[in-house]
């Protein structure tokens, strides 16, 4: 006797895991951002928003023309040793410190966005009528203000700022030896001390007369430092005279080519993980129609064009709200395209099964329409969209290995999709129906499953999954009317190999074809390794007709 069918469980509430991993990103990001200190941006505190040491002639000289009276506003700040005479300092620095040419005011950008007035710190509202303009400074008073702020909080009691500081003042010329090695005896923290070393190694092969001993000591520790700076710095003693010197600085610096190398292969596989999960997205749904139904849609990348207009639409509709607008974007844009593809099977493709060519040209025509109406309703220029502030900035991994959050976010986003896809085949009674159609449609209208009914379904499924990979694209590329053809030659060759109807299949298969993608790239241009990629697939295909993973039953006789 065969198993009764399960109960059904209803797909909307598969979405809350998504939902609740995107909430639970967007809280992670910020507070990992939190945990490195502010980034290089002006970050203001809740301290006196007045610097004791401004009185009303060094305002003067701040905002005066002349640059001499700037450099005795700088002189007179810097004697100021204030947490706000330092805040005031680094907006200078920044561009984040204006003036009203007509009261001499002072306004300082604030964190929350706008401007606030430095003497009374109350926030400004409307700046069309204050006629600001920055107080601008020069690279000699630039240069000086780096100085005096690294200085500063180089001997901070925060951690994290005395490391960004370190950082920082390894690209500064403005370098103290004596005040460098002064810092380090009192220095516990290994971060620290190795941008201390790395300071006092590259002020040695700057040095004109140092011993040799030395300079080799400094050549054999920057060889495994990847900084501009520390390169730049052994330069010149890679085609010295001296013998031992130039085999010294040849040698870090194939070290330093060794490393870069090794980081150039991980980033490689960042960025085609990166893409082979937006090829997972979009194959995901094209391997369920296609699996099933047998149906060749060619409209399928207009389904992913709508899923990132949806995302536009939200963002319009929902202004300065552009992460909220993304995370509602999910589900409405599974929905808005599931519409379309429920329409899209009862009109047209119902009546042209068991016809994959002609379902291919009728779907070729559909693509064509959606095209032609988004050009003509919205517009035939690409619009852009409004990456969230939780999905902004970079995650750095190291000093020369920089990952963004835009990305991280589209992998785990793939991964969540991906398994909720499983959960709903394996879990649900519609899975259920759409494997035992799968495996033998007549069979399973024998036991009373209307396969009429697990067709619509599956489509508004499959087409609903292009929607969402399209709210994923859209954080990668502009919005526009063509944005879905540039995506469905390469989807369809992730189902091809990765088997058709196999969603394992298709999770390989388009990682695979990702970082192939993004391997050949570099080597033999983007046009070219698409070429060879489509010409190794065909190849495979020659030995391996089923792909990776074959799929059993009805979808192997396709």
């Amino acid at each position: 006797m065969p198993k009764p069918l399960k109960k059904s469980r209803p797909l909307a509430g598969l979405l809350l895991p998504s939902l609740f991993f995107l909430v639970l990103l967007a809280w992670a990001s910020p507070w990992a951002k939190a945990q490195e200190g502010p980034g290089p941006g002006l970050e203001l505190s809740d301290g006196p928003a007045r610097p004791a040491g401004l009185t009303q002639a060094v305002i003067e000289s701040l905002v005066s023309s002349k640059v001499n009276d700037r450099d005795l506003a700088i002189a007179a700040l810097a004697q100021d040793q204030s947490e706000a005479a330092t805040e005031l300092l680094r907006a200078l620095l920044e561009g984040g410190l204006m003036t009203q040419r007509a009261s001499q005011g002072l306004y300082l950008a604030s964190p929350e966005g706008g401007y606030r007035e430095l003497i009374s710190g109350q926030p400004l509202g409307d700046l069309g009528g204050l006629n600001l303009r920055k107080v601008g400074i020069n690279n000699r008073q630039r240069e000086s203000l780096v100085s005096i702020i690294n200085n500063r909080t180089l001997v901070s009691p925060d951690l994290a700022v005395r490391r960004r500081a370190a950082a920082a003042l390894v690209a500064s010329k403005s370098l103290d030896p004596e005040l460098i090695r002064e810092l380090l005896s009192k220095e516990s923290d290994g971060q620290v001390i190795r941008s201390y070393q790395k300071i006092l190694a590259i002020e040695t092969l700057g040095r004109e007369g140092a011993p040799e001993e030395e300079v080799l000591t400094a050549l054999n520790f920057l060889g495994d430092n990847l900084t501009p700076e520390a390169r730049e710095s052994m330069r010149a003693y890679a085609e010295s005279e001296n013998p031992a010197l130039a085999a010294a600085a040849q040698g870090a610096m194939a070290r330093q080519d060794h490393q870069l190398q090794h980081l150039a292969f991980f980033e490689t596989i960042f960025f085609g993980l990166s893409l082979g999960s937006v090829l997972v997205l979009i194959g995901i749904g094209l391997a369920i129609t296609f699996g099933v139904m047998g149906v060749i849609n060619m409209a399928h990348g207009e389904m992913v064009m709508l899923g990132a207009y949806t995302v536009w639409a939200l963002q319009s509709l929902l202004p300065g709200q552009a992460g909220l607008a993304l995370i509602l974007a999910v589900p409405v844009s599974f929905v808005v395209t599931g519409l379309v593809g429920a329409i899209l099977e009862l009109s047209i493709i119902r009546y042209l099964y068991s016809r994959p060519l002609e379902t291919l040209l009728a779907t070729y025509g559909v693509s064509l329409v959606l095209q032609q109406a988004v050009k003509i309703f919205i517009s035939s220029n690409n619009r852009s969209v409004e990456t969230p502030q939780f999905m902004s900035g970079l995650l750095h991994l190291s000093d020369h290995l920089t990952v963004t959050y835009s990305r991280l976010y589209i992998i785990g986003f793939c991964l969540v999709v991906f398994l909720m896809i499983n959960l709903v085949m394996k879990r649900t009674r519609l899975g259920l129906e759409v494997r035992a159609v799968t495996q033998n449609r007549a069979m399973a209208q024998a036991m009373g499953v209307n396969s009429k009914r697990v067709d619509t379904l599956t489509f508004v499924l499959g087409s609903g999954v292009a929607g969402m990979a399209g709210v994923a694209l859209s954080q990668l590329t502009n919005v526009g009317p063509n944005l879905g053809q540039s995506y469905i030659v390469d989807s369809f060759m992730v189902v091809v190999f990765g088997g058709v109807g196999n969603l394992w299949g298709t999770f390989l298969g388009g990682l695979i074809i990702g970082m192939a993608n993004k391997f050949m790239e570099p080597i033999n241009g983007a046009i070219m390794a698409k070429i060879l990629i489509m010409v190794g697939i065909i190849l495979f295909i020659q030995r391996h007709p089923s792909g990776l993973f074959p799929q059993k039953g009805r979808a192997a006789s396709l």
